[in-house]
């Protein structure tokens, strides 16, 4: 009787190994075809590959030689060149983010070594037949994949609604015709003619300035606008120093000109820019590295002690293999911590929400604890992170000197002469240097929403 008793039992612990063993195996596999599942997804939902392509020099060629090139005049493209030339190069944007898609984005939130050791602890307690504790840690899983994938939706969508304020007209000219056209329709040899206030479309070699100049702190730094010339550069000449050239992505602060589109998309100095950074790796967080190392370490922790329990209770104490085999995977099911996950997850989400509370865009998760972390933001250009208004706040005449009240560019506030209120009328002189500040002036304002904005150049916002 004993004897059967014993067989019995071998049975079972042998039942039990085979059981786990199936269990590991499956985990790697699945931890493999995941893998795979997430490559074939990402090729599915991601991008053709682009390479950087070099520009040709057309800051060093004259401007015969640039119409010559491009096949076009001053007077533009024809209906026919423009249909050719669309199918050549392709519209004039840059290339949407790789982005993950959603059903990418799901299955990514359950790639981490903790929630696998959470999915094989469901596993094991459903063929122990404790259907509760199964259904909580399942349940633990999904909302922690749930939160995720809600929060990063959030971003992706807050992004893309930023990318759709960056599309601008233009203005070219087509048939010896001026008209305005989106931004993505230019293509290699249209002419676009800028002037105060707008952005510039695409790479262009001017070939007609009229006290043009740009804004290119984007592209150098640098936070003076530079003033363009229709002559030719050395070929050594860097970005800020090619004169003749204007850049996508750049602002006219003042004047006017006319230019032959060199260069769109992904061929331009700020599509060149988006290429190379979009293939910088990415690095995980800190956070993410210790819960990584966490997980590693407590899985063999915990794998190491149940390993232990069997071994101890099976040949020192002489308890039944099989219910020793019961109490040490109870035991490993036990300690592990299936609040964890989404406890992180929920924290972090907490500190996602009080980020956007103060207008801070994050697209993932984890982000948030580096960036929250910061306490202090170090920049060589102090002027980019003003309000970059100018106020006028005195005018001298040969006569007296003028004080203005106001801030900004809201334009209220008084003229004082010696801490009296006066007006321009009563100044003949005055009123001469205010009408000169407005006729000599290419900028504009515009009240949106409580606030006055100007187009142009600040100095000439401000006067």
């Amino acid at each position: 009787m004993n004897d059967d008793l014993t067989w019995r039992s071998e049975i079972a612990v042998i039942e039990w190994l085979i059981i786990l063993a199936i269990l590991v195996i499956l985990a790697i596999v699945g931890t493999v075809v995941t893998r795979q599942t997430l490559k074939a997804l990402r090729k599915w939902n991601g991008q053709p590959s682009e390479t950087v392509t070099t520009s040709e020099s057309w800051h060093t060629q004259s401007i015969k030689t640039v119409f010559g090139l491009l096949v076009t005049t001053p007077d533009g493209l024809s209906e026919e060149d423009v249909n050719n030339r669309l199918v050549k190069y392709g519209p004039n944007r840059l290339p949407e983010p790789r982005t993950r898609g959603p059903l990418v984005r799901f299955f990514y939130q359950f790639h981490n070594v903790l929630i696998y050791v959470l999915m094989a602890a469901s596993a094991v307690t459903a063929m122990l037949g404790h259907w509760v504790d199964t259904s909580v840690i399942l349940a633990v899983v999904l909302l922690n994949a749930l939160i995720g994938f809600v929060q990063e939706g959030k971003a992706e969508n807050a992004l893309r609604a930023i990318r759709q304020m960056l599309s601008p007209n233009a203005m070219v000219m087509r048939d010896g015709r001026q008209m305005t056209v989106l931004a993505e329709q230019l293509l290699p040899g249209d002419i676009v003619l800028l002037q105060s206030g707008d952005k510039v479309p695409a790479d262009l070699r001017m070939f007609r300035v009229k006290g043009l100049q740009i804004q290119e702190s984007v592209l150098t730094g640098e936070s003076m606008a530079v003033e363009k010339i229709t002559d030719p550069v050395v070929q050594e000449a860097v970005i800020g120093d090619r004169r003749c050239m204007a850049y996508s992505g750049t602002i006219v602060t003042h004047g006017q000109g006319a230019g032959v589109v060199v260069a769109t998309g992904t061929q331009t100095e700020i599509g060149r820019i988006s290429t190379l950074v979009s293939e910088v790796e990415s690095v995980t967080t800190p956070l993410l590295r210790q819960m990584a190392q966490f997980s590693r370490w407590l899985t063999v922790a915990i794998l190491g002690i149940a390993i232990v329990t069997f071994a101890f209770g099976s040949l020192v104490r002489d308890y039944a293999a099989a219910e020793m085999f019961l109490a040490a995977v109870s035991l490993a099911v036990a300690a592990i911590p299936e609040g964890l996950p989404a406890i992180m997850t929920i924290t972090l989400a907490i500190g996602v929400q009080r980020m956007a509370r103060r207008n801070a865009i994050i697209r993932r998760l984890p982000a948030v604890e580096t960036l929250g972390s910061v306490s202090v933001i170090c920049s060589d250009k102090t002027g980019t992170l003003t309000r970059n208004e100018m106020t006028v706040r005195t005018i001298a005449t040969a006569e007296n000197l003028f004080e203005l009240g106001g801030t900004g560019y809201d334009p209220h506030g008084a003229i004082s002469l010696s801490n009296s209120d006066v007006l321009p009328e009563e100044s003949p002189l005055l009123l001469d240097a205010v009408r000169a500040a407005v006729l000599c002036n290419d900028a504009s304002l515009e009240q949106r929403n409580d606030e006055w904005l100007v187009h142009g150049d600040p100095m000439e916002g401000a006067l």
